[in-house]
């Protein structure tokens, strides 16, 4: 059984990613900064017949990286996937962004993967296997209006990502990027709710989407899962979107 941890891991997108590795038969680390959750989907993919632990990561902290992954390593066994899944964002117009904005978005969405992959890739490359999955999104590839900084990070995470998948192929370590296109997850509740009339900016989005339906958590993890798998071996610096035909270039 190979070891994953994923970040963010706990709820959201990042549940249905820890959940569907846990059906593959990966050992699952359910990284998060909200521990009693990640504890509760730990439980959750255990009762199923899973492997998992939670554990506690601050991924804008390289000390609290350095200690999930410490501890990772000693209740599971040396880290072969990464799904780098942590992040946030919050919507408007870029006008009314402030640098301390820039400064968080940045800080989670793309320093917070660089930090985890500082700590792990070194391994991986030693002992000739990886697989490494960043969580980009659609808003990455074609924009997403209110999501100028965030759209930006996650350009940066898939460009990054081809980069270090050129560096590190030789070595048996693979790096791909999913997008989830909109997903129906507690942040775009809050967001939609957020906005006033929470319905109305469902449907809107539900409406852009060809297939007509929002995503899942459950529609992301079985994308990320066969990137982490064995038989992707020969698949890396690729950009995935999981959308429903939102974005097909």
């Amino acid at each position: 059984m190979r070891v994953a941890i994923v970040t963010g891991g706990a709820q959201g997108i990042g549940k249905g990613i820890a959940t569907a590795l846990g059906e593959a038969g990966f050992k699952v680390a359910v990284a998060d900064l909200n521990l009693p959750v990640a504890e509760q989907t730990a439980k959750e993919i255990t009762a199923a017949g899973g492997t998992a632990i939670a554990v506690e990561i601050d991924v804008t902290r390289t000390d609290s990286v350095a200690s999930a992954v410490r501890t990772v390593g000693a209740e599971l066994g040396p880290i072969e996937v990464v799904v780098n899944n942590a992040g946030w964002d919050d919507f408007m117009p870029f006008i009314d962004t402030t640098e301390e904005f820039w400064d968080k978005i940045l800080d989670i969405n793309f320093k917070g993967a660089l930090r985890v992959l500082k700590a792990v890739v070194p391994g991986m490359t030693e002992r000739g296997f990886g697989r490494i999955v960043n969580i980009g999104s659609d808003a990455g590839r074609v924009g997403s209006s209110l999501e100028a900084v965030y759209s930006g990070a996650k350009g940066g995470i898939i460009a990054f990502g081809k980069t270090l998948a050129r560096e590190v192929a030789a070595k048996g370590v693979t790096v791909n990027t999913v997008c989830p296109g909109p997903t129906d997850t507690p942040a775009l509740r809050k967001f939609a709710e957020g906005a006033g009339d929470a319905e109305k900016v469902i449907g809107g989005m539900t409406r852009a989407v060809p297939m007509k339906r929002l995503g899942t958590p459950e529609d992301i993890g079985p994308a990320v899962a066969f990137l982490a798998s064995d038989r992707a071996g020969f698949i890396t610096g690729q950009t995935l979107s999981v959308s429903g035909g939102l974005t097909m270039a």
